[in-house]
């Protein structure tokens, strides 16, 4: 995701979306989960060796805005302690095989649907609300 620390192209060499996404990942402060990391390659970065989902509870309460999760093993083990409000799932018309599971075992939760969008490419995004 380091890309997105120099996606600074002039108007018109991107989408605007892209350029807005790059702005808003430069201004973000943003937590690695690693255990091999040595060091960060973006600004505002920092590494943590466990996921400490109480930590992810308080930074929550205190912030006020929203928090992104990604990557399928960190977003199971927040979907696991509850932490979850929204899921965003963007499914491609492509299959591989093996890999990395999307969702952690003996999960089992009730989502509401808030809107799904289908892109040109087969790609399709939902929205989900996690009903509590």
């Amino acid at each position: 995701m380091v890309y997105w620390e120099t996606a600074r192209a002039k108007p018109g060499d991107q989408p605007e979306v892209m350029r807005e996404f790059a702005q808003i990942w430069r201004d973000a402060e943003k937590i690695v989960y690693s255990r091999t990391l040595q060091a960060v390659s973006s600004a505002r970065t920092r590494i943590e060796r466990e996921f400490d989902p109480d930590a992810i509870r308080r930074l929550k309460e205190s912030l006020g805005t929203d928090i992104t999760i990604g990557g399928p093993e960190l977003a199971g083990q927040a979907l696991s302690a509850g932490l979850i409000d929204e899921c965003h799932l963007l499914l491609n018309p492509i299959v591989l095989g093996g890999g990395k599971r999307a969702l952690p075992d003996n999960l089992r939760m009730r989502l509401e649907l808030l809107g799904e969008r289908r892109f040109r490419s087969g790609v399709v995004h939902l929205h989900y609300r996690v009903i509590v």
